[in-house]
């Protein structure tokens, strides 16, 4: 398995098991039933950093949809190289990194993880593009 490969797989085992904190939230919050059911308009609200956290999870998800194809270009092209697998390395921590301080609501530095995803992604384009 390439580096490549070893660092998408994780990083998209790490975006699947972004969804259990802010289930354990509603859970608590809501109690088990009720998180079981359909919410309606006496449902309580989850807490504050469980809601960021969705929308740090929707935006993992809204970026591995970008990542994985990339990766799968450099896969095809075969063009691995340090850059390449470090790019990926780069963008698994830059989405640890996203999530970690979009949950506790750090804005400057949120914004700093997402362009060094968003960097890692560009380096991924440019081997395929031009090699």
């Amino acid at each position: 398995m390439t580096q490549e490969l070893f660092w998408m797989l994780l990083t998209v085992a790490m975006t699947a098991l972004f969804w259990i904190p802010y289930i354990l939230d509603r859970i608590a919050t809501r109690g088990l039933m009720a998180t079981l059911g359909y919410p309606d308009a006496n449902t309580p609200p989850q807490s504050p950093w469980a809601e960021r956290m969705m929308k740090a999870h929707d935006n993992a998800v809204e970026n591995l949809v970008i990542f994985v194809p990339l990766v799968f270009a450099v896969q095809a092209t075969g063009v691995h190289s340090g850059m390449t697998a470090g790019a990926c390395a780069l963008y698994f921590f830059a989405r640890l990194g996203h999530v970690i301080v979009y949950v506790f609501r750090i804005p400057v530095i949120r914004t700093l993880f997402f362009a060094l995803g968003w960097l890692a992604q560009a380096i991924l384009f440019f081997a395929v593009i031009w090699p």
